[in-house]
């Protein structure tokens, strides 16, 4: 049986929408297009260089 006096102790609220959105922005995280413009760059540099 589901005792409801325990699960409200372990409750806690969900973040605002706002909240959570400036904890996601807020994150440097890189993704694939990061990865591939790092990519183009450098082998771009490579070949300026002569090293392709």
């Amino acid at each position: 049986m589901i005792n409801y006096e325990e699960e409200l102790k372990k409750f806690h609220p969900s973040m605002d929408v706002n909240e959570a959105e400036d904890a996601i922005y807020s994150r440097d995280l890189t993704d694939v297009t990061d990865i591939l413009k790092e990519m183009l760059k450098e082998e771009k540099k490579n070949k300026r260089q002569g090293n392709s």
